[in-house]
């Protein structure tokens, strides 16, 4: 029977003061004495490496059908069922998130991910299905409800990615240090998205069939479910390494938490609301950004020059846990200063977006990623597993994918809800008031973490 999941596997601190080498101390600092710092590093690395991956492909599933649409609309699927299949994915891995979570604190692990990844190449390859019998030309009304369907269901397997690859992390990294290595570690799904943009342009491009671009990754994403499925181990305990931390939650027979309990969590609330208005700002970027450049740009080159954003994301996580490290754990106070950046940046795209030179919009658009991608990253990943570790859940192994879920799924469902705007306000306001509905955004966004800010800088734990 495999050991309890969910927590990181000890408590010990750096004993380094050279702050360059913070993340190598602590992926070599021992789960317990009598097991060589050798077998540990091995063990996180290849940890790392998978569950990177995990996510990654995940991204690159979803980008690679999002780049395609144009290729879809051609073969007939219209807006309005593109549209209906964007609301369908987003409500389903919003609620599915919460439901990942709680499997994963209570079952294996990699049999969670496994299902995601295989799930997700089911679907693709459903997609290019109904593409492949035009469905859409001989029966609209089925081919509406049978596209919409796939997406719906994808956006269950889909949701598996956050919080049971986070769980697995969390086991096995300790809280020392956790920023940057977390903080790099989310850079997988902007390698994703990014990875599917020159992937779908290049073979597009190369005047392959477009089909190719979904093929791809429902391939990728079965062989690597297929992996994880025989060879990843959930925790340091199933490999003979369990800590000190792991026996003591397994003696005092600590079982999966509640969600209820998981909400009762000092700052679960308050972080949960605020990726909220963060993750819909991102997915506004994400779903309507090479849109915004079409105006600029012809099409293919604003899909790629939208990857920049998506560059941008990646330093944005590690810079911000890292600087979190190195102020002791204080992620808020970080999280709000790249937000009293984030909002002038984006009063500065509201104003004067029309009229950028070309130059200085790609600058502005990679620094808009580095803030943006900063907080965001940190709060589903390292902040996430902080909390999990709360003394009033009295050190529970098996509570972090549950208290990763409520962070994702309320961001999930504050950016589905939030996406059902852009688009008519668009329409009416034009892309300046779109801007300044982010705005909007960051400022509430401020307003919830204020009072976990002050109270990080007033030395209160709580």
């Amino acid at each position: 029977r495999r050991g309890p999941t969910g927590s990181p596997a000890h408590r010990t601190g750096l004993t380094s003061s050279n702050l360059n080498h913070l993340s190598l101390n602590m992926l070599k600092e021992p789960l317990m004495g009598d097991v060589s710092s050798a077998g540990i590093l091995r063990w996180r690395r290849t940890i790392f490496l998978v569950t990177f991956v995990n996510y990654a492909m995940a991204h690159f599933c979803r980008k690679c059908y999002t780049n395609v649409k144009t290729e879809l609309v051609e073969d007939g699927v219209d807006q309005v069922i593109l549209s209906q299949m964007d609301t369908a994915f987003m409500l389903t891995y919003a609620v599915g998130t919460f439901i990942s979570g709680r499997l994963g604190d209570m079952y294996p692990q990699n049999i969670i991910i496994a299902i995601g990844l295989v799930g997700s190449t089911a679907c693709l390859v459903f997609i290019l299905f109904l593409d492949r019998l035009r469905v859409v030309q001989w029966n609209h009304s089925l081919g509406f409800s049978l596209f919409v369907l796939a997406q719906f269901i994808h956006g269950f397997f889909q949701s598996t990615g956050v919080p049971v690859n986070t769980a697995v992390m969390g086991n096995w990294f300790s809280k020392k240090g956790r920023g940057f290595i977390f903080g790099l570690w989310s850079c997988h799904q902007f390698l994703g998205d990014i990875l599917a943009a020159l992937a779908t342009a290049w073979i597009v491009g190369a005047g392959s069939p477009w089909q190719w671009a979904l093929l791809l990754p429902a391939t990728l994403n079965g062989v690597w479910g297929a992996l994880n499925l025989c060879y990843l181990p959930n925790s340091p305990a199933e490999v003979g390494l369990a800590s000190s931390v792991e026996k003591t939650t397994a003696s005092d027979g600590g079982g999966a938490i509640g969600f209820v309990q998981a909400v009762r969590i000092p700052g679960v609330i308050g972080y949960s609301l605020a990726y909220g208005f963060l993750k819909f700002i991102n997915y506004a970027m994400f779903f309507w950004l090479p849109f915004f450049l079409s105006l600029h740009f012809d099409t293919e080159s604003a899909n790629m020059i939208s990857s920049l954003y998506s560059l941008g994301m990646m330093p944005g996580g590690v810079i911000v846990g890292w600087v979190s490290d190195l102020l002791g754990g204080r992620r808020a106070t970080v999280v709000g200063a790249f937000l009293l950046v984030l909002a002038p940046l984006l009063w500065l795209f509201a104003m004067y977006a029309d009229e950028m030179p070309p130059l200085i919009l790609l600058a502005l658009l990679g620094m808009l990623g580095v803030l943006v991608g900063g907080p965001n990253n940190i709060i589903t990943s390292a902040v996430a597993v902080d909390l999990a570790e709360h003394p009033s859940i009295g050190g529970n192994a098996r509570s972090l994918g549950t208290v990763t879920s409520i962070i994702n799924g309320t961001g999930g469902i504050t950016a589905a809800l939030g996406l059902m705007i852009i688009g008519p306000l668009q329409q009416v306001g034009g892309w300046t008031a779109v801007w300044y509905l982010l705005i909007a955004c960051v400022v509430v966004c401020i307003a919830i973490l204020g009072k976990k800010i002050v109270n990080e800088l007033s030395g209160n734990k709580e």
